[in-house]
């Protein structure tokens, strides 16, 4: 094979001239001597095949008109719908009423700890006069606006201990009578706004009277939101007169 010429063209035996910016150029004669070209070329070749790939998966290919794919765009749109609809699902969907048997929460527990102060209020008496409840500790308050639950201010009566006053707190300004009994007397008030239920957040339980314990210095030591017996309250009807 012949050799160019000292400028990098080709001999005169007929072959086309090389372009002059090739410089010179030198055909060895082993071609093993190329490998490294020949490895570097390869390896350019799969780079550009997996950018390829990469580009045809993200949209970004160019159509035959040459502007880009809408591929990635609506990729793009579709998840922020999706994400759209997902949270709007989860603020919207029907939660499961609450059961009509849910227990009462008490705003603070049926033990003497801690302790809970009994309002200085004035209630009425039969002759529409005030009567100071803090006067009456320490007391058995019996709140019969539900019911007249005569048995259990009867119970509440004989069980009481010296020096414990029984109280009955009726609604409005109707003084129920106190049903007469063998024990401690019984003292029938009213309470016309409703005042020691609502500091007490105590709402009425249609034929159940409500119990509240105090203490000679007005701590509020046992609440029964719905009184069935004595025996709800006796353990701590001791403690009130010491």
């Amino acid at each position: 094979m012949g050799m160019p010429d000292a400028e990098g063209h080709g001999p005169p035996d007929g072959l086309p001239d090389l372009p002059p910016e090739w410089g010179r150029v030198v055909v060895p004669d082993d071609a093993s001597a190329l490998a490294e070209e020949a490895r570097q070329l390869r390896r350019e070749l799969r780079r550009s095949r997996r950018q390829a790939t990469w580009r045809r998966r993200l949209g970004r290919t160019h159509r035959a008109d040459g502007r880009p794919s809408l591929g990635l765009p609506v990729l793009i749109l579709l998840v922020a719908v999706l994400t759209t609809l997902g949270g709007l699902a989860a603020v919207t969907w029907p939660r499961s009423p609450r059961s009509e048997g849910s227990p009462t929460v008490i705003p603070y527990p049926a033990t003497p700890d801690p302790v809970v102060p009994l309002p200085a209020l004035d209630l009425v008496d039969a002759d529409d006069s005030p009567v100071p409840l803090r006067a009456l500790l320490p007391a058995v308050i019996l709140l019969v606006d539900a019911c007249a639950c005569a048995d259990q201010v009867a119970e509440a009566a004989i069980a009481a201990p010296p020096g414990v006053t029984v109280v009955t707190v009726a609604g409005g300004r109707d003084v129920r009578p106190a049903p007469s009994s063998a024990g401690a007397p019984v003292r029938a008030l009213a309470d016309p706004a409703g005042g020691l239920r609502a500091y007490l957040h105590l709402p009425p339980h249609a034929g159940a009277a409500t119990a509240l314990l105090v203490d000679r210095e007005g701590a509020l030591v046992r609440v029964v939101p719905e009184l069935e017996t004595v025996e709800d309250y006796r353990a701590d009807l001791a403690g009130l007169a010491g």
